[in-house]
């Protein structure tokens, strides 16, 4: 074997070509025995290869890959900042950080402020504004797209208000155009969390564009994935200088991992109480964390985002299968509705059982997972009720009759690229002999 370190690489990543196709085989799918997973990782030998590769430098923080996936990740939005953090959760945690930060003045987050949001929502969508001690003001959601009812949005203004925070709620966005025109009546920041939602669109553009920042997740459930791993996008520089220092300890100094005096004036600051020249690395503006990912799984990432484009379509496929293939059952079902001037790129298919319905959700989820069809509920359904928010400050628009349903009646099946349309047609053939069979009971003894 050569001794020669790119010689060897080579021999490596062969190698790694032959491990995937022997251990990672495609096993015939055989119906009510194979499971139907919501998501999942999609991968080949290439993930692996880059994933070996980035081991062999072992340069186990932020690297090479890292300012790669940066690159190319800010080129697909066509924004200037991409902040990559160890989750899409802490990427929603450091989004609102970053607004809180002294540099913003008067407009700065602080406790108190009224923040707007919906209350059918992922827990670390909202725990941000908790942490930071604002006010959550919860909106309803209209059925069948479980977004914000922009309706309620004059009601839920208030002299505190300074912020909406909102998801694209399995990727089908909100709608963009009512809410970013209220923001700016009102002065407001926006975040967007497109954690379920990259590749989205509203009027032609991607969501996580629109908003001063927005949040991704690379957990292996989401369009792609490092493992674990999220981004804080934005294309304010104002906004991203204050998301960096949260995300690395809170410190002023800007240089990358291994750099030094990248301001020029290392020894020359005075901020604060400290000395004058005191070493600006060791300078703290903000309070704040250590989110920082590793160069392993943003190699993992780079070797996704040339799949990313067939990813999406694949989503969007199946959701048509889906959508086409229940629409006979509206009797009992209620489908989707994509929000008017959108095009999805769906994380998941959600399904609400309509009232009157001869069976409950329970009975359905219940026959599906029994067929090892997986299913999901719409996250926190009403978020209100949850035990985690019984004893915290928040202010509710309405009467949540929407949040409710979903809490209720509302689950979701997967619309993943790992499906075959083998696995799809199974999964409606199975909705469909469970509804025909509870409709034809229900008539009988009717």
């Amino acid at each position: 074997m050569s001794g020669n370190p790119k010689e060897l690489r080579d021999q490596i990543r062969s190698l790694v070509r032959e491990y995937h196709a022997a251990a990672f085989t495609t096993q015939p799918f055989i119906a009510g025995k194979t499971p139907v997973p919501v998501s999942g990782r999609v991968f080949d030998e290439v993930e692996l290869q880059f994933l070996v590769d980035s081991g062999l430098d072992f340069w186990l923080t932020t690297g090479r890959f890292a300012a790669r996936f940066k690159r190319d990740f800010s080129a697909f939005f066509g924004l200037k900042h991409t902040l990559l953090v160890n989750s899409g959760s802490s990427a929603n945690l450091l989004a609102v950080a970053a607004l809180t930060s002294k540099a913003f003045g008067e407009k700065r987050l602080q406790p108190g402020d009224e923040v707007i949001t919906v209350a059918a929502a992922f827990p670390t969508t909202v725990n941000p504004l908790f942490q930071y001690g604002l006010i959550p003001v919860f909106l309803d959601v209209t059925i069948p797209t479980y977004n914000i009812d922009v309706r309620q949005l004059d009601a839920a203004l208030s002299p505190r208000t300074k912020a909406i925070v909102l998801a694209h709620t399995l990727g089908n966005p909100f709608d963009v155009h009512a809410v970013t025109a209220f923001a700016k009546a009102h002065d407001l920041w926006l975040i967007e969390d497109c954690c379920d939602a990259v590749g989205s669109t509203y009027e032609g553009r991607l969501v996580g564009t629109f908003g001063d920042a927005a949040s991704v997740s690379f957990y292996p459930a989401h369009h792609i994935t490092m493992g674990e791993g999220g981004c804080v996008l934005t294309d304010r520089d104002d906004v991203h200088k204050a998301a960096e220092s949260f995300k690395n300890w809170g410190r002023d100094c800007w240089c990358k991992p291994g750099a030094c005096n990248t301001c020029g004036k290392r020894f020359s600051w005075q901020l604060g109480n400290l000395p004058a020249g005191y070493d600006h690395k060791n300078i703290y503006s903000h309070i704040g964390y250590n989110l920082k990912l590793t160069d392993m799984q943003a190699a993992v990432g780079c070797a996704q985002m040339q799949k990313l484009p067939k990813f999406i379509e694949s989503r969007k496929h199946h959701f048509r299968l889906m959508h086409e293939g229940l629409r006979d059952l509206q009797e009992f079902l209620v489908l989707p509705q994509a929000t008017a001037g959108s095009d999805p790129s769906w994380f998941g298919f959600p399904i609400g059982i309509r009232e009157g319905a001869p069976f409950g959700r329970e009975e359905l989820v219940g026959h599906l997972e029994s067929h090892m069809i997986a299913t999901r509920m719409l996250f926190c359904g009403n978020l209100t009720r949850q035990p985690a928010y019984e004893d915290v400050p928040y202010r509710v628009i309405g009467d949540l009759a929407g949040s409710d349903y979903v809490m209720r009646s509302v689950f979701w099946i997967g619309v993943y690229p790992g499906l075959t349309e083998e696995m799809i047609s199974f999964v409606l053939q199975t909705l469909h002999d469970f509804c025909k069979k509870s409709g034809s009971i229900h008539s009988t003894m009717a």
